[in-house]
């Protein structure tokens, strides 16, 4: 093994190329810091390998599946007879790499950064050695380190679960998008995002699909109607929808899964081809010999970070997803230009206060900012609530696009907007304006009186505020 000399020390090391570490690794190097990325697999992290980019490249073939079996409907004769998963896979797997190669050219040609593939473990506070992808170790010492590892799919501990996780039909978020066949019965373990969002784009492609979820509720943080009108809208798209489901064992082989559900006071069996699970998020840390460096986890291994982002030893820093929190990468790349501004500019930001939307891309979508109704109660807060199904807004009529609805909570003295729910096209979109009014401390009556361009999706909110519960 290779000893620390001075041209193993860097003044930075970043461990994991995600969507905050990127971004951080070139604004040091070229702030003339010697830095170091080391990245395992590929560069670009989760949202550009196995998350964002790729779900959303097969949920806009699934969109389109979905309205070219609507062409009736606008009066256009078309006829679907099916689709060419390795089609999807191959436009999947050209965006994915553009995205990939983009990220590492760009690291490779930043002055300063060196770019390491290899497996790191600290072995002391500022310390690390690195099993590299070609079999050398390498030792490496920095004044600062910063984690970006990311996580992975959560596995249940579903009696049974053992004997079956190695099956071909055992899917995860990033393994259901490398089928080149389309399950005749695709069962979701979890009624999350990310269940949903793959729930109804099988669906689409024409696999029969069942989501099994053990609460009582899809998408456990929105609020009932919120949910309940997804609810309503996935089960029009003919996907299955199990409630208080909570299963017991898991049995099959590569043709047929089983899961025996507890519901209720009755057990029942649900078959199926294949199985997605999709229960949660595990960081990765359990690799990193964290104890060797004293560095502090929760009970589920997600690292201890203050709002600066430094974790209890100084000068180590989380970002992102293997940090708890949001998973999303707007929130990673906040994470960097937090520790951008406070390394390199010498300002004094945190994460306390900051906003964090997000968006659920089924569809129609589901955008979200701010506080959710059930939050605003349990904290005492006085709201005033604005609500209308989308079949109000003349846009949303006009395309054929009028499930959903919209929610905007508003503070009754201040008229300030406190939160929104936008379930209805383009709901991220639409959530992202109200996020900018809020931004801005715009009172919504001047939303309300606002010139906006007809017929848009915009000028809805013209329309919203005069229907407030109250």
């Amino acid at each position: 093994m290779s000893p620390v000399t001075a041209a193993n020390h860097y003044d930075a090391v970043i461990l994991g190329s995600g969507q905050g570490g990127n971004p951080l690794s070139k604004a040091l190097a070229q702030a003339g810091w010697r830095t170091a990325m080391i990245e395992r697999k590929f560069v670009g992290g989760t949202c550009v390998n196995t998350g964002c980019t790729p779900t959303k490249t097969m949920v806009g073939s699934a969109r389109v599946a979905y309205m070219s079996s609507r062409a009736e409907y606008f009066g256009i004769h078309a006829q679907v007879t099916g689709v060419s998963m390795a089609r999807i896979l191959e436009r999947k797997n050209e965006i994915v790499m553009q995205g990939r190669n983009n990220n590492e050219k760009a690291l490779l040609s930043t002055k300063n950064l060196d770019l390491i593939y290899g497996v790191a473990r600290f072995t002391g506070p500022k310390s690390i050695s690195i099993k590299k992808n070609n079999g050398e170790e390498l030792n490496i010492t920095a004044d600062k380190i910063f984690i970006d590892t990311g996580a992975r799919p959560t596995m249940p501990s579903i009696d049974g679960f053992d004997q079956v996780q190695s099956l071909p039909n055992i899917l995860d978020n990033a393994s259901i998008m490398e089928l080149d066949h389309l399950p005749e019965h695709l069962l979701v373990l979890g009624g999350g995002y990310i269940g949903l969002e793959f729930g109804q784009m099988f669906r689409r492609f024409g696999s029969r699909v069942t989501i099994v979820q053990a609460g009582a509720e899809l998408l456990s943080h929105e609020d009932t109607d919120i949910v309940d009108e997804v609810t309503k809208i996935l089960r029009e798209d003919g996907i299955d929808i199990l409630l208080n489901a909570k299963t017991q064992r898991i049995r099959g082989d590569k043709n047929k899964i089983t899961l025996e559900i507890q519901l209720g006071n009755d057990r029942q069996t649900v078959e199926g081809t294949h199985l997605l699970v999709a229960i949660g998020r595990t960081p990765n840390t359990d690799e990193l010999n964290l104890p060797a460096a004293g560095i502090a986890t929760d009970d589920k291994g997600f690292l201890r970070v203050n709002s600066s982002l430094e974790t209890n030893v100084p000068g180590v820093y989380g970002i992102g997803d293997v940090k708890g929190g949001p998973a999303f990468t707007h929130i990673s790349y906040d994470d960097f230009r937090i520790l951008r501004d406070n390394l390199l500019q010498g300002k004094h930001h945190t994460t306390e206060g900051r906003m964090l939307p997000y968006t659920v891309f089924i569809d129609p979508q589901l955008g979200r900012i701010g506080i959710t109704e059930k939050e605003a109660r349990e904290q005492g807060i006085k709201i005033r609530v604005a609500k209308m199904p989308m079949t109000f807004v003349a846009r949303a009529r006009e395309f054929g696009e009028t499930r959903g609805l919209m929610k905007i909570l508003v503070d009754p003295d201040s008229k300030q907007i406190l939160g929104a729910a936008i379930l209805g096209m383009e709901g991220g979109e639409m959530a992202a304006m109200v996020q900018l009014a809020m931004m801005g401390k715009i009172p919504y009556p001047v939303l309300q009186e606002g010139i906006f361009s007809h017929p848009t999706l915009s000028e809805s909110l013209n329309v919203i505020f005069g229907h407030f519960e109250d």
